[in-house]
């Protein structure tokens, strides 16, 4: 092959379909249609005497020798990238990048629409996306590029992984305005544990377990709760609390940002929970990346525009 006549865009035809594992996001991506990422996986094909991506349902998976490029494809595009950046600065009017971060379900009432509109005004062909934390393995979707951030709580991560305090975030206790059984009590008390543990409770559950921190507390305690209702998204719990008999521990952040609008009281849980440490975890490669450390500095920004420290 001729070095000199290598298309370059080939590398971020690759890149991109490492990140989306689909012809038609990654075209999205970059800004091509999907017949020219098509003709473009045609020609890497060829380049590298490997299939490089098979059709598996409805994603385009690796193949090993797909992975084992990966890296140095994600590599070089960085390095031409600061090359540029490093003689004009990061211009943020001519920004196309994507971001996709991944997190729980509240951070899109908690975080994206701010986010989002101070993004738009700054750099506006940026794009954003947030996936939902059950996608999988985190250290993992950093490793292949499928993500470019994380908002989790804490993780035994490699040593690879960056990462950042975005907040803390306790626990509170909702129910329903019009639960009869907390009648008695008023804003921010501290639930009695008899009431706790006779109420059934309602809990936000990824996998469908059904506990979590709240009955580790519990359990050093020798007590236990009544779950009788598990959903993968703090936002069903939330309706299922305005709407019934169940009580939730939910995070106070996502409680005061719904609460006024579905109509429940919150109070303080009758044992000690840890409060988790919401943090935002990235791929060490992307420490010095201009637009990557801009975005990160975006994130921390609209955490401290909310106020979300303070919970």
């Amino acid at each position: 092959m001729n070095f000199n006549a290598l298309d370059l865009n080939l590398i971020r035809v690759f890149d991109a379909l490492m990140r989306e594992r689909s012809v038609t996001r990654a075209g999205e991506r970059i800004g091509l249609s999907q017949p020219a990422v098509s003709a473009a996986l045609n020609r890497l094909r060829h380049l590298f005497n490997d299939s490089l991506f098979v059709r598996h349902g409805h994603e385009m998976m690796p193949t090993p020798r797909a992975f084992e490029l990966a890296d140095k494809a994600r590599s070089a595009l960085a390095q031409i990238e600061e090359m540029v950046r490093e003689v004009r600065g990061l211009e943020l009017s001519e920004l196309t990048r994507t971001f996709t971060l991944l997190g729980a379900d509240f951070f899109s009432v908690l975080l994206m629409p701010h986010l989002a509109s101070k993004i738009y005004r700054l750099a506006p062909q940026v794009r954003l996306r947030l996936l939902d934390s059950a996608r999988g393995d985190v250290a993992r979707l950093l490793l292949d590029n499928s993500v470019d951030m994380a908002l989790e709580r804490p993780l035994d991560m490699p040593d690879w992984v960056s990462s950042e305090l975005l907040f803390r975030s306790p626990f509170v206790i909702i129910a329903s305005a019009e639960n009869e059984a907390l009648s008695a009590l008023r804003e921010g008390d501290t639930l009695p544990i008899e009431i706790f543990a006779a109420l059934p409770h309602a809990i936000r559950s990824i996998d469908g377990s059904m506990s979590g921190m709240v009955d580790d507390a519990l359990s050093k305690r020798g007590l236990r709760r009544n779950v009788t209702l598990a959903l993968p998204h703090f936002q069903g719990v939330a309706l299922a609390v305005a709407s019934g008999p169940h009580i939730a521990a939910v995070p106070v952040q996502f409680a005061n940002a719904v609460k006024a609008s579905l109509g429940f009281r919150s109070f303080q849980p009758p044992v000690d929970v840890p409060a988790p440490e919401i943090r935002l975890y990235w791929h060490s490669r992307y420490d010095k990346d201009q637009a990557h450390s801009w975005m990160r500095a975006q994130i921390m920004e609209a955490v401290t525009e909310l106020n979300l420290q303070a919970g």
